[in-house]
């Protein structure tokens, strides 16, 4: 191959401003599912997250989550989704795949503390993910 491209390690940086807001959410919408989309740059497989929007006419119900992608306003600073799972498990369901949006997806499991956050690729693989101070 003439161009051959270096895979991209992903790896994920939230802020912790961002994570205890993740939480709040998330145990204020149990026992529905909650989501938010998240806010951030990528460079070089690097995500850093700094921000939350709540999606317009999202829906939520004790299995599931989401919204309309049509309603959203274009914003170059969406990198993925953050979601609950209230039934304890962080692994990525066949439908969280199929609906993934952006570069990550967060998962983060009842009890919804700060080990109850995980991160995942479109593939439905882990990504490493840490919680920075402001930056």
């Amino acid at each position: 191959m003439i161009f051959k491209k270096k895979k991209l390690e992903r790896k994920v940086l939230i802020t912790k401003d961002v994570v205890e807001s993740i939480l709040s959410y998330c145990q204020m919408k149990h026992p529905n599912e909650g989501i938010l989309i998240l806010k951030g740059k990528s460079k070089q497989g690097e995500i850093k997250v700094d921000g939350l929007v709540i999606p317009p006419f999202s829906y939520t119900g004790p299995t599931f989550a989401g919204f309309p992608h049509s309603f959203l306003p274009f914003d170059m600073s969406y990198v993925g989704i953050v979601h609950s799972h209230p039934s304890g498990s962080a692994d990525p369901s066949v439908e969280d795949l199929h609906n993934f949006f952006g570069l990550v997806s967060l998962i983060v499991k009842s009890p919804y503390k700060d080990d109850c956050i995980f991160a995942w690729d479109s593939g439905g693989n882990s990504v490493p993910l840490s919680i920075v101070e402001e930056s």
